[in-house]
């Protein structure tokens, strides 16, 4: 693993050991989930790509842009209205400039489903913000991912487990989560290929069909363009989660719309 994502894990640590939130249901227990499986299903129906748009402030690279709540609704809403399957929020403050609040005005101002993209690691930080989805690293989390997915799902959110490598995945394979989230991201050098997605999600078919079992599987890291998307799409991908070329773009809401559409 990467010095970087090591560094990150730490700092996440000391995060959670100032969290300060009560035991038990969630924070809004009445909040009503929004179906993400459902969004996605929707999308395929109609040849759209169901794409996760990032509201991504910044990366371990370096900064993207600066984005207050304020300005991650805005933008957030110029992904949903450009065909956006849902909206994913990092909140991690240290190396991606993210932050919960960010993700509480993003959920208030759209209508679609909202991830939070996060290092979790402890299950007292599924009761820090409400959200529709929960990212959970299998990386980071090894032998208790399990657990965690469990945990995640008692709390009412949709976890989307995200793996790096084959090893990982059949870890993910093993527990409760209906999405798994292919990562072309090499964590030891941080280099992205989308060869992992075209390696890794035949083996999630495969799996499938052999155990009566139906996985959503979302590419994640590396694509930028219509090709890429294809590409992804082709070796099995149901969906993209997209960040970095759409922040970076000078029209987010074409963008967005440029990759939903790429099928067409």
């Amino acid at each position: 693993m990467h010095s970087v994502i090591k560094d990150i894990v730490k700092a996440t640590e000391k995060r959670v050991e100032n969290i300060q939130c009560k035991e038990g249901k969630a924070i809004d227990s009445d909040l009503i989930k929004r179906d993400i499986i459902a969004a996605i299903k929707e999308k395929q129906s109609k040849g759209k790509v169901p794409v996760i748009s990032e509201v991504k402030p910044a990366s371990p690279r370096g900064k993207l842009m600066d984005i207050s709540p304020v300005d991650a609704a805005n933008i957030a809403r110029k992904m949903e209205d450009a065909g956006a399957v849902a909206i994913s929020v990092l909140t991690e403050p240290d190396f991606f400039n993210g932050s919960t609040h960010n993700l509480a005005e993003v959920r208030k101002n759209v209508e679609i489903p909202v991830l939070r993209k996060d290092f979790i690691i402890n299950k007292i930080q599924m009761r820090e913000i409400e959200s529709d989805l929960i990212l959970l690293i299998v990386s980071i989390l090894g032998k208790s991912t399990a657990d965690m997915v469990r945990q995640a799902i008692e709390n009412g959110f949709e976890p989307l487990v995200e793996v790096h490598n084959e090893e990982e995945l059949y870890i993910a394979l093993d527990t409760n989560a209906k999405m798994i989230g292919i990562n072309n991201r090499d964590l030891s050098t941080l280099d992205v290929n989308l060869d992992m997605t075209v390696k890794l999600a035949p083996i999630i078919r495969e799996f499938d069909k052999n155990n009566g079992a139906e996985h959503i599987i979302i590419s994640e890291s590396g694509i930028h363009d219509v090709t890429d998307v294809k590409r992804v799409i082709d070796a099995g991908a149901d969906g993209i989660l997209v960040g970095t070329s759409i922040i970076k773009s000078n029209d987010i809401y074409k963008k967005t719309k440029e990759l939903v559409e790429a099928l067409n």
